[in-house]
């Protein structure tokens, strides 16, 4: 087997991942070449342990992580019935995948989590304890100051050839005052992330409804979103229009035909934190974000993405929800046995599952530390970049459907009184049961 096959097969095995189980499902990628199917060599792969590797192995499951990067139709289901141990190992190939191939941007924080390579970031420092970190080799590259949340970060360039994680240990032994993290990033970080060669959805004007705000990435225009109010910003670069932050913004503001978003004529706000690149996603690039939909005054927020604890969003997300703004997040799709994702597991952020059009919560919904509500998030229709429709699946597209409903009623209280009983794990029950678009109805690719 060439090089390039083994690195397309690994590299597919992430996106694979990344669609059926990741922390946030994307969107089939548009106009990206399709490699012919390849039978994956399994006992080659070093980093797949024996529950993945005996589910890779069975008959059938081979397309699974065949690198045809076009389409996810039949992808999400089949993993969906994989063990919750097959899951998690599924989690970590992928975001071990993730680091490998952007070295230079990207490195690990210890327990597999990708991090901003180089760099560590520090929450409201005193200048005492910068000076301490100094002496002790790290440098000072950028400061942000947050008017709208009230939040002073540092960025601090790491000591050279030290990781991420030695040098944690370095500055909090140097400057112990210093309430230092890593910068980890936030998923969805696939190929669906990657620049869309189509234009941006274009604001139409004020909204006659709430303001919501999502953290994502960027929206493409789709008929659909045609006459929407819509504003975009970028935090990683300029916005860039994907095939999640489209589906993401269509379940709540699309109205094309039999398609109808949850919040037809709300002004929705988006805020871009990929910039087209699947290293991006950042805590510090989310922190920017929300202080950007807190001055256009959203009352709620949607975040279809996940990642592990950090001081740094933990402390915007504090602000905000002292202010009376509405935190609406995904519980992830690694399984029920991967840790509990972040911003979902944070008090007082409405953590959303997803369940089918039975009623039932999907098997590969992660568990997080506490669970509000459930949503439609499987055998429905969501816009793609452009033009058409997909079908999706995921906790990604569950959450969005859940924020809509939750600005148009103004309150969990009242939220909580349209939850209607499901089947699994649904927190306080089913919301918005009704907004599903049947894929057939749109003929959803």
């Amino acid at each position: 087997m060439s090089s390039f096959v083994r690195r397309a097969l690994i590299a597919a095995v992430a996106a694979a991942a990344l669609a059926g189980t990741g922390g946030a499902q994307l969107l089939p990628s548009v106009g990206v070449p399709v490699l012919p199917p390849v039978n994956l060599p399994v006992g080659n792969l070093p980093v797949a342990g024996p529950a993945l590797q005996n589910f890779l192995g069975q008959s059938g499951v081979s397309e699974a992580v065949a690198p045809t990067l076009n389409t996810v139709s039949g992808l999400p289901e089949r993993l969906a019935e994989a063990a919750p141990s097959t899951l998690l190992e599924l989690r970590k190939l992928r975001l071990r995948e993730l680091i490998r191939q952007y070295p230079r941007e990207l490195d690990s924080d210890g327990s597999g989590q990708p991090v901003r390579r180089g760099v560590l970031v520090v929450l409201d420092p005193d200048q005492a304890s910068l000076n301490m970190a100094v002496r002790s080799g790290f440098s000072i590259v950028r400061y942000d100051r947050d008017a709208e949340l009230g939040i002073q970060s540092v960025t601090l360039a790491v000591p050279r050839n030290v990781s991420a994680r030695e040098a944690l240990k370095r500055l909090r032994k140097a400057a112990p005052r210093l309430q230092a993290d890593f910068d980890h990033l936030y998923e969805p970080a696939g190929g669906e992330l990657l620049p869309f060669a189509g234009a941006l959805a274009v604001n139409q004007g004020p909204g006659r409804g709430p303001r919501i705000g999502v953290v994502d990435g960027g929206v493409a225009s789709h008929p659909s979103m045609s006459g929407a109010s819509i504003e975009q910003s970028g935090f990683a670069g300029n916005p860039q229009p994907t095939g999640h932050g489209t589906a993401v913004a269509s379940l709540i503001v699309g109205n094309q035909g039999p398609f109808r978003g949850a919040a037809q004529g709300a002004s929705l706000f988006v805020a871009d934190v990929y910039g087209g690149s699947r290293a991006a996603g950042s805590a510090s690039s989310v922190v920017r974000a929300l202080g950007w939909l807190a001055s256009k005054r959203t009352q709620v927020i949607n975040i279809s993405l996940v990642g592990p604890q950090n001081r740094l969003v933990e402390r915007a997300i504090q602000v905000l929800r002292a202010r009376g703004v509405q935190i609406v997040a995904a519980v992830g799709n690694d399984g029920p046995a991967a840790p509990p994702q972040y911003p979902a597991s944070y008090p007082g952020v409405v953590s959303v599952t997803a369940v089918d059009a039975r009623q039932r919560a999907l098997p590969e919904a992660g568990k997080a530390a506490h669970l509000d509500f459930a949503a439609p998030g499987a055998d429905m229709a969501a816009a793609l970049p452009g033009q058409g429709y997909s079908k999706v699946r995921g906790t990604s597209f569950a959450a969005p459907l859940a924020t809509a409903r939750l600005a148009l009623t103004g309150s969990i209280q009242r939220l909580g009184s349209e939850a209607r009983p499901g089947k699994g794990r649904v927190g306080r029950g089913i919301v918005c049961g009704l907004c599903r678009t049947e894929p057939k109805a749109v003929r959803a690719k």
